[in-house]
C-alpha cells in the first residue's frame, strides 16, 4: 500500500479574462494586496474614496464587498486561485471558500447594524502539550478562526477582519533560532498570504500596533466625515458566547495592551452573527462535505468487508483511520470512533476512555460503527450497522429495517420549512411500528396501529428505544453551532425531545445528520417496565429475546436543497446491499436499488468531486 507523502499545498491562480466584470478587478487586488511585508508602522492616510484603505505604508483599492464575494464564488465554482490539497488525488479546496465566509460574516454584521465599523479580532488555536510533558498532540485549528481564515495548519495566530471593507489580515508567529532548529523556519509572510489568499500577513509581534493604528485611522476618518449627525466610534469586535450544544464558551481574543480598547470593545455582536452564518453552508462548503462523506463512506465499506468474528473492535477503528488517511489525506477524525459490537452498542458514545473499543467480536453480534473523517477541518458523521457474520438473523433484520424505514421516511419529507422536532417524532413512529411488528411492543388488539403509536408517543415510549436526538447540524464541527441560537425555537423538556440538538425549521443550505436508531438499554427498559403508562405496551417475554442485543443506528449527512434534500453519504443501506458488500460485492454499485434514500452518487477524481450517472 502506498502511503501519503507530507502535505502538499498546490497554488493555482485564476484565469480571469473579462475586462468589464467585477472579476476583472481581482488581479489588481491580488497584485496590490501585499506591496510590502514590512511592519505596519507609519501608516499613511488614504484619500477619501469609497473603496480606499491603507496599511503598512501603501494604499489598497478594494472592490465593494458584494463584488469580492461574487469573485470568490466564481473562484470556488472553477476551483481556481489558491488551493489546499494533501497531494496525490485528494480533494482540492479553493481558499476562496473562506473569502465567501468572510463576506458572509461582514454582511451579517452590517445587516445587524448598517453603521457598524471597526475590527473583528479572533485568536486562533494554540499548540498544546500533554499535561506536564513536552509532547505536542496533533494541532487542530479553532473552528471559528478556521471558518474565516482557513489556516488549518498554523497555530498561535491572530486574525483581523475590517468592517465594513472585509479586508483580512493574519498574524503568524515568528520563532527564534532554537525553535527553528527543531520545527523548521518560521512561516514566511508572503508565502502564507499567497497560500491562504489573504490581503495581508504580518508577525504576531505587530498585532498591537496594527490594531492601534487601524482603530486610530478609523476614528480620524470618522471625524473628517462627520456632517452633524450622531455617530459611534469604531468598535473592536471579539468572539464571546456559549455553544448551546456543548455548554462551553468561546473565549475572546486577548493580547497585551487590549485593555486600551475597553470602551469600544464589543463582546456581544460577533458571536451570534458568526454562529448563524455557520448554520447554512455555501455551495463550496457542501462540496467539501461531499468529499469527507465520500472518503468516509468508502472507508466504512472497506471495514465492512474486513469484519470477521474473532477480531477486536479497535481493529475496525484502525482500518477506518488507515483508509481515510491513506486514500483521503484525512489526518483527523471528526470525533472519537465508536466501534460498538453486540451489547457495546447500548452505550451511545462508546469508545471513550472507560470503553475504548476493546471487545472481541462474536458471530452473533450486530456491529454499530459510528465513524467520520475530517478534511481541512470539515467533518463527516456516518453510522453503519451490519451483522458481524455477514448475514442478518431474523431479529437483527427486523430492527434494522425499522430503523431504515425511519430514515427513508425522513429523507422523503425533509425540505425548507419542515420542523426538525417533527422529524424526530417521525423517527419514533417508524421504530415503534417496527417493534410492534416484531412483537416487542403490543397494540393490545387495536387494529388501528397508527392510533396506538400516537398513544405510545404521548407516553414517551419512543425515548426508551431511541434516547438520543434524531440528528444535528454538521460542518466545521461534528455537532455544529447554532442549534439553539437566540430567536430560534428553544429546547423541549419532554423525554427524548430534550436530547434533540436543534428545534429549528429547515432552511436551504443547512447540512444535518439523519440518524434514527433503536437500542435495548437495560436501565431504560427497567424504567419503562416500572412505568404504568409505558409497561402496558411492552411484551416483557418477547423483550427478553433482545436483552444484550445492543442496537442499530443508521446515520447519513444530508444537505437541505430548495425543494428537498441531497444525501451526501454513500454507504450500503438496504439489507441486501449490506450483505452483498460483505461478500465482496462492488461498491459503488452499478444500480441504485434505493433511490428513495436520495444518495448523491459522486467520486473524487484528480482532486475534484465528479457526479456519477447512476441507474435506478
Amino acid at each position: 500500500m502506498q502511503f501519503m507523502p507530507p502535505r502538499l499545498l498546490i497554488l493555482v491562480y485564476p484565469l480571469l479574462c473579462s475586462t468589464t466584470s467585477s472579476a476583472s478587478r481581482w488581479p489588481s487586488i491580488t497584485s496590490n494586496i501585499m506591496a510590502s511585508t514590512s511592519s505596519p508602522n507609519n501608516v499613511k492616510k488614504a484619500p477619501k474614496t469609497a473603496t480606499a484603505s491603507t496599511t503598512a505604508g501603501y494604499m489598497m483599492k478594494m472592490p465593494p464587498l458584494a463584488d469580492k464575494r461574487s469573485v470568490a464564488e466564481q473562484l470556488c465554482q472553477t476551483c481556481s486561485g489558491p488551493i489546499y490539497s494533501q497531494g496525490l488525488e485528494t480533494f482540492q479546496v479553493p481558499m476562496a471558500l473562506y473569502e465567501v465566509n468572510r463576506a458572509r460574516v461582514v454582511q451579517a454584521m452590517l445587516e445587524k447594524d448598517s453603521s457598524a465599523k471597526g475590527l473583528i479580532l479572533l485568536e486562533g488555536g494554540k499548540q498544546t502539550t500533554r499535561y506536564d510533558t513536552d509532547f505536542e498532540p496533533v494541532f487542530r485549528q479553532e473552528s471559528y478562526f478556521h471558518y474565516l481564515f482557513g489556516a488549518s495548519q498554523y497555530s498561535d495566530c491572530y486574525g483581523v477582519l475590517s468592517l465594513p471593507e472585509g479586508e483580512a489580515t493574519l498574524f503568524v508567529p515568528s520563532w527564534g533560532v532554537e525553535t527553528e532548529t527543531v520545527c523548521g523556519p518560521s512561516p514566511e509572510f508572503e508565502g502564507v498570504k499567497k497560500e491562504l489568499g489573504l490581503e495581508r500577513v504580518f508577525g504576531v509581534g505587530e498585532l498591537k500596533s496594527f490594531v492601534e493604528q487601524e482603530m486610530k485611522r478609523m476614528e480620524d476618518d470618522e471625524e473628517e466625515n462627520k456632517s452633524g449627525e450622531t455617530s459611534s466610534p469604531p468598535n473592536l469586535f471579539l468572539l464571546k458566547g456559549m455553544n448551546t450544544d456543548s455548554g462551553n464558551f468561546a473565549t475572546p481574543a486577548s493580547f497585551e495592551g487590549i485593555e486600551k480598547f475597553k470602551t469600544v470593545r464589543d463582546d456581544d455582536t460577533l458571536f451570534g452573527c458568526m454562529a448563524e452564518c455557520r448554520v447554512t453552508k455555501s455551495p463550496a462548503e457542501v462540496n467539501l462535505l461531499r468529499y469527507t462523506n465520500w472518503i468516509s463512506s468508502m472507508a466504512h465499506v472497506s471495514v465492512m468487508r474486513a469484519t470477521k468474528p474473532g477480531m477486536m473492535e479497535y481493529q475496525l477503528e484502525s482500518l477506518f483511520q488507515h483508509h481515510t488517511y491513506t486514500h483521503g489525506g484525512c489526518r483527523h477524525m471528526s470525533y472519537t470512533c465508536i466501534c460498538a459490537c453486540g451489547p457495546s452498542a447500548n452505550i451511545l458514545h462508546y469508545g471513550h476512555a472507560g470503553r475504548p473499543n476493546s471487545r472481541l467480536l462474536t458471530s452473533n453480534d450486530i456491529a454499530l460503527l459510528d465513524m467520520g473523517a475530517e478534511y481541512h477541518c470539515y467533518a463527516s458523521d456516518i453510522t453503519c450497522s451490519f451483522p458481524v457474520s455477514g448475514t442478518f438473523t431474523e431479529d437483527q433484520r427486523a430492527i434494522y429495517e425499522s430503523v431504515l424505514a425511519a430514515q427513508v421516511s425522513i429523507l422523503g419529507k425533509l425540505k425548507p420549512g419542515v420542523s426538525w422536532l417533527e422529524m424526530h417524532r417521525e423517527a419514533f413512529r417508524h421504530i415503534l411500528k417496527g417493534l410492534i411488528k416484531c412483537g416487542v411492543l403490543t397494540a393490545g388488539g387495536e387494529e388501528d396501529v397508527d392510533k396506538v403509536v400516537e398513544e405510545m408517543l404521548d407516553a414517551d415510549l419512543g425515548a426508551i428505544f431511541m434516547p438520543h436526538g434524531m440528528g444535528h447540524l454538521i460542518g466545521i464541527d461534528t455537532h455544529d453551532v447554532g442549534g439553539y441560537a437566540a430567536g430560534t425555537p428553544q429546547r423541549s423538556t419532554r423525554p427524548g425531545l430534550k436530547n434533540v440538538r436543534t428545534a429549528r425549521e429547515m432552511e436551504e443550505g443547512m447540512v444535518l445528520t439523519v440518524e434514527p436508531g433503536c437500542y435495548f438499554i437495560d436501565p431504560l427498559l427497567e424504567m419503562a417496565l416500572a412505568n404504568d403508562k409505558q409497561k402496558k405496551f411492552i411484551n416483557a417475554d418477547r423483550l427478553q429475546d433482545f436483552r444484550g442485543f445492543g442496537g442499530v443506528r443508521l446515520e447519513d449527512d444530508v444537505a437541505i436543497t430548495a425543494d428537498g434534500c441531497e444525501n451526501l453519504t454513500l454507504c450500503p443501506r438496504s439489507a441486501e446491499e449490506v450483505m452483498d458488500v460483505m461478500k465482496g460485492g462492488v461498491w459503488p454499485p452499478e444500480k441504485d436499488v434505493m433511490p428513495e434514500l436520495k444518495r448523491s452518487w459522486a467520486v473524487c477524481k484528480e482532486g475534484k468531486m465528479e457526479m456519477l450517472d447512476m441507474e435506478s
